[in-house]
């Protein structure tokens, strides 16, 4: 279990819900404090930013590897100088975008890409900080977050079970306490039979963390999985409307989704339970429905018990089924009416 402000997260409460603004505020500061209200009325926890720079995040140079060349890459041809530039969120914006979230009471923090983000997110004294899927390499970075002290949120797409155990050891070593890491699949949008978040309860016990899940797949059918598994957080990109475009909306869930993603996880989560044989105590009422041995016929003093007149039937108030070999060929030792539940008293 770990703790972000006043919210404990862990498997013994619902799954704490993240949605991510990233670039989804189209360079509008009036559609990034739109997101915020709509993530907040359909049950996020947690609104994530990102702090970053074109200059802090890559070179202004066309060179190879510096432009997207994925065919199957909803940015292909892109820059990536000028793709950071358009999807990064103005630093000034990050004060009003944390204010109105508090307003609602969502958390609100970032995932920083350098020193100097992790310096401004200080001065603004947000409550955890979230290390990119591709930042869990960068050891340097997660060391300065660590030493904050502050909760951190770790995605591991990519990441082999070597590079996820450094990353863990390297932010212990650092100062972190509180550290969950979540199963992400780094492609944008992801598909289901490539999340594989049967690697969830795997890798709690491996690394000895709480984990969750980076979901970039369309739907909550995946997170519901996850949670059944045992993710105590899950992360979702977020829009207003994936018709408005924007470098991430093709990936980002809509409020009514993001609505339903809350209420299906936390079935999910109420479902798990414990271990549990002989019914529980809502079930005690349900018993009387259960199948019983009964008279079927009225009877006479001293006539046997046959299969015509002693039947296995519902309510449940009568001898269990097992019974009805060894009563049968049984005397009775009373007139007994039509609709008397079977007892050992009725036997002569």
């Amino acid at each position: 279990m770990i703790r972000i402000l006043d919210r404990e997260v862990g498997t013994h409460v619902r799954p704490y819900l993240i949605a991510e603004m990233s670039g989804n505020h189209n360079q509008s500061l009036e559609r990034a404090l739109a997101i915020v209200d709509a993530a907040a009325q359909a049950g996020a926890d947690a609104i994530k930013l990102q702090t970053y720079t074109a200059e802090t995040m890559t070179l202004d140079v066309r060179a190879p590897g510096f432009v997207i060349d994925d065919p199957g890459s909803i940015w292909k041809g892109r820059q990536l100088y000028e793709l950071y530039q358009e999807a990064h969120t103005p630093w000034d914006w990050h004060r009003p975008i944390m204010e109105r979230a508090t307003q609602h009471g969502l958390h609100c923090f970032s995932t920083p890409f350098d020193d100097t983000a992790v310096d401004f997110l200080e001065s603004l004294n947000v409550p955890a900080y979230k290390i990119a899927s591709f930042e869990n390499t960068d050891l340097p970075l997660i060391r300065r977050v660590a030493r904050t002290g502050k909760p951190m949120i770790i995605s591991t797409g990519m990441a082999t079970a070597a590079e996820i155990d450094e990353a863990v050891r390297t932010a212990r070593d650092a100062g972190a306490r509180d550290i969950v890491l979540l199963k992400c699949t780094s492609t944008y949008p992801a598909s289901p039979e490539n999340t594989n978040v049967r690697t969830i309860p795997n890798m709690r016990d491996a690394c000895g963390c709480e984990v969750g899940l980076s979901d970039h797949t369309m739907g909550c059918g995946v997170a519901v999985a996850a949670v059944a598994l045992g993710a105590v957080m899950v992360e979702k990109h977020f829009t207003l409307r994936r018709a408005d475009g924007g470098v991430d909306s093709a990936f980002s869930l809509e409020p009514e989704e993001f609505s339903q993603l809350r209420a299906e996880t936390e079935r999910a989560w109420q479902g798990l339970g414990s271990v549990l044989y002989g019914g529980t105590r809502s079930e005690e009422k349900s018993r009387i429905f259960r199948r019983t041995l009964y008279i079927a016929r009225d009877m006479k003093a001293g006539e046997r018990l046959t299969a015509d007149n002693l039947r296995i039937v519902r309510p449940g108030f009568g001898l269990p089924p097992k019974y009805y070999e060894t009563v049968l060929g049984k005397r009775v030792n009373a007139d007994v009416p039509a609709g008397t539940p079977m007892s050992w008293e009725l036997l002569a």
